[in-house]
């Protein structure tokens, strides 16, 4: 499948960091029991992810809180009156509550406009790219004059959960090995603001972009509130081969073999996931932020909060082609590419 639209834009993008940082090394200290157990060598989180930390908020704050106050400061960064959004969607893989969703939570924290239509969707790490699209489709169709989009990921509970799973004296290493990749999560809160290109001066145009599935793969990593069990070794095969696919699609759908690509905004699981990508697609590392390191896996959120501290680390200027590449459990794939 492929998009592209003539008159939608990013208008602004914004993160807000997690403020409780917990080193890969402590995790490990807590899990010594396990780790010497199974005579595993020591730095093997870090060793193996390149996760040297990640974030947690606070005891007790909720998605739908963190990511109400991204989304306030995409709108002053926007500049814009809240009373003119016309579409919330929320990406987030952490709720609140099944139900209400963490949109209407954060619509109403925001007080928005009656008449602003509002719902979470889902679709694993992916889910932030798919909302660019849907709500790409409504400016397009002059459906609504803004849309915003948010996501607000926490990882301690389940990191809580994890550890307590890891350290009883039942575990196995093939139940250790099902959840080390979730040692890797980190949190955070991101938001963007879309918009008409023609309306809004010095705006960032989505030029379009194209997803694949291969859903014959979707028993590859399984995510409950407390647990996360992941194949990871052919989660990371079958991955490589849906991103090879999809990319050679975006060369044909949106030229990139005859685009010079100037940043590449990666959702990022770890070091082995961001190298053997870079390699597979034949991607010039230097353009690729690396998040992972002090973030870890954060879920849909990564790409934008990626995005968004490339441009605060000066890596994006105006006029610059940017790629934005995701791919989520089930499995799908979606790159876009946005003129800066």
């Amino acid at each position: 499948m492929s998009f592209k639209f003539n008159n939608v834009s990013i208008i602004s993008v914004a993160s807000i960091d997690a403020p409780n940082i917990v080193k890969s090394s402590e995790i490990e200290e807590e899990l010594a029991p396990t780790i010497n157990k199974f005579g595993l060598r020591k730095n093997i989180i870090q060793e193996l992810t390149g996760v040297i930390e990640r974030r947690y908020w606070d005891i007790g704050t909720e998605p739908s809180e963190v990511a109400t106050k991204a989304a306030i400061l995409a709108l002053e960064k926007a500049n814009l009156d809240r009373k003119k959004v016309g579409v919330l969607i929320n990406t987030s893989v952490c709720k609140d509550y099944i139900e209400p969703s963490v949109a209407s939570l954060v619509h109403g924290n925001l007080e928005l406009s009656e008449n602003c239509l509002n719902f979470d969707i889902g679709n694993a790490c992916l889910a932030f790219l798919n909302a660019i699209e849907i709500a790409g489709y409504m400016i397009e169709r002059e459906q609504i004059e803004y849309a915003l989009i948010v996501d607000g990921e926490g990882s301690r509970y389940i990191m809580e959960h994890t550890i307590k799973r890891l350290l009883s004296p039942n575990v196995t290493q093939d139940v250790f090995r099902a959840n080390f990749a979730t040692l890797t999560l980190g949190s955070g809160a991101t938001a963007m603001i879309l918009g008409r290109s023609d309306n809004n001066e010095n705006s960032h145009k989505v030029i379009g972009g194209v997803s694949l599935a291969a859903t014959k793969y979707n028993r590859l990593c399984l995510g409950q509130r407390e647990e996360m069990i992941t194949d990871a070794s052919n989660l990371l095969v079958a991955g490589l081969e849906l991103a090879y696919k999809t990319y050679q699609l975006a060369i044909k759908e949106l030229e990139w073999d005859k685009k010079q690509i100037d940043e590449i905004i990666i959702h990022q699981v770890s070091a082995t996931h961001t190298s053997k990508l870079i390699k597979t697609l034949n991607l010039d590392q230097e353009k690729v932020y690396k998040l992972y390191p002090n973030y870890g896996n954060v879920g849909p959120a990564s790409i934008p909060i990626s995005l968004s501290k490339s441009i605060e680390n000066g890596r994006i200027k105006q006029g610059d082609r940017v790629a934005l590449l995701g791919i989520g459990s089930g499995l799908n794939c979606s790159m876009m590419e946005v003129i800066w």
